[in-house]
């Protein structure tokens, strides 16, 4: 069987955040996708050991900001190769705290959506976080990052904690 096929699947580029009382936190997630538009949902799968997870299980609300093409790979590095455990990852970028409290990353971000979630299925190493919109808004015009252009322009690696990983043989 050839896993590479599943590179063949659309993906965008994200920071998914969420709060934990007075803390906050945000990582690059490619799996974020439209489940419903009535109510409109959103679902969204992270990985278990990542702290994103931790804020998402218990605040049950989450951000997300559809990253722009032109982003740079070390805005993107910042948010995928680092851990919120080490560093605060939003004290020096641009955000601003939605209607849910979730904070929602307005640098390099074309559109923003906050959710409150009222499912979560788990999927093994990661949970698939399922939530009703309660605000979106674009900010601006422009591309948004595809996890493809990120990989073949941008020459950007994919984080072992990844749902899209594959460990080389």
């Amino acid at each position: 069987m050839d896993l590479k096929v599943l590179y063949k699947l659309g993906y965008g580029l994200y920071i998914v955040t969420s709060v934990k009382g007075n803390r906050l936190n945000g990582q690059i997630s490619n799996t974020v996708f439209q489940i419903t538009s009535e109510p409109p949902a959103i679902a969204v799968s992270i990985n278990k050991s990542n702290l994103t997870h931790e804020f998402i299980t218990e605040s049950k609300v989450l951000g997300v900001s559809v990253l722009s093409q032109d982003t740079p790979l070390s805005f993107i590095g910042h948010f995928g190769f680092k851990s919120g455990r080490d560093i605060d990852k939003l004290s020096d970028t641009g955000y601003k705290i939605g209607e849910s409290g979730a904070p929602l990353v307005t640098d390099n971000a074309l559109a923003l959506l906050e959710a409150r979630v009222n499912k979560e299925v788990d999927v093994g190493t990661h949970t698939i976080f399922i939530g009703e919109l309660v605000g979106a808004e674009v900010i601006r015009e422009g591309e948004p990052m595809t996890y493809a252009y990120y990989h073949q322009v941008k020459r950007g690696t994919t984080p072992k904690t990844a749902p899209v990983y594959m460990e080389e043989k």
